[in-house]
């Protein structure tokens, strides 16, 4: 009888985050200058949008696809997917990725605490939340991986 393996929970729940945050970044592109201001991209990423360049959409669609790239590896590592190539290493660095992003916050309030604004807290505790998820799911297939 062959062996049933269940899919990884936290991999799949870290999927459905990075899936949402590439989804939100295009959201952003169609949003406009209020969109990127309100998600903290900055006044240049704004100014630029509204000043139609071609900048601002092209980059934010960049770090969607990567965000939906890092869907899917998180997909294959859980087992919903079949396995993607160097799915221990580009998992692995996607948690690190996540996990250091989650810490820029931290690290700006001991060595730069006039640039620690509410962006950088949140998006570094929403960082910090996906790697956690990540990590936890690795841990559970490493042997698998």
């Amino acid at each position: 009888m062959k062996d049933i393996v269940p899919y990884n929970i936290p991999l799949i729940v870290g999927a459905a985050l990075s899936a949402i945050a590439a989804l939100l970044h295009i959201c952003v592109i169609f949003g406009g200058p209020a969109w990127y201001r309100f998600f903290g991209a900055g006044e240049r990423m704004a100014a630029g949008a509204a000043a139609g360049h071609l900048y601002p959409p092209i980059v934010t669609l960049l770090i969607a696809c990567v965000l939906g790239v890092w869907a899917a590896y998180a997909l294959s590592g859980a087992g919903v997917l079949q396995p993607l190539p160097l799915l221990a290493f580009v998992l692995t660095a996607i948690t690190a990725v996540y996990l250091l992003r989650g810490l820029v916050a931290l690290a700006l309030f001991v060595f730069d605490r006039q640039r620690l604004t509410a962006f950088w807290v949140w998006s570094s505790a929403i960082c910090l939340v996906f790697g956690i998820f990540h990590l936890v799911g690795l841990v559970q297939v490493w042997d698998r991986l």
